[in-house]
């Protein structure tokens, strides 16, 4: 899924981050731009970007900015990708779909 080396968690202050995995997208942001603490992770389903993603259909925790709380937030994108695995396959199977 999301190995956070690849994310630099300080970098959340200046720029969000996103991606994509089997269906589940994932965006993350610091929460205060340069003066942040805290990052929020949203999860949601492909195929839209986070602006064209309806609000109901996203979820999200907020983790303190840290080695530790990319620790939790890789965590927490694992457990909602494998409960809700059905949903994020669904999703990937429909995105070719959609017009």
């Amino acid at each position: 899924m999301i190995d956070k080396r690849l994310v630099p968690y300080s970098g959340l202050k200046k720029e969000p981050f996103s991606g994509s995995h089997h269906g589940m997208r994932y965006f993350m942001n610091g929460d205060d731009g340069k003066n942040s603490t805290t990052f929020t992770v949203w999860v949601y389903p492909e195929p839209w970007c986070f602006e064209q993603t309806p609000d109901e259909e996203k979820e999200s925790a907020t983790f303190p900015l840290s080695d530790e709380g990319m620790d939790q937030a890789v965590a927490w994108l694992k457990e909602r990708y494998e409960t809700e695995k059905e949903r994020w396959t669904k999703a990937a199977q429909n995105m070719m779909h959609i017009i």
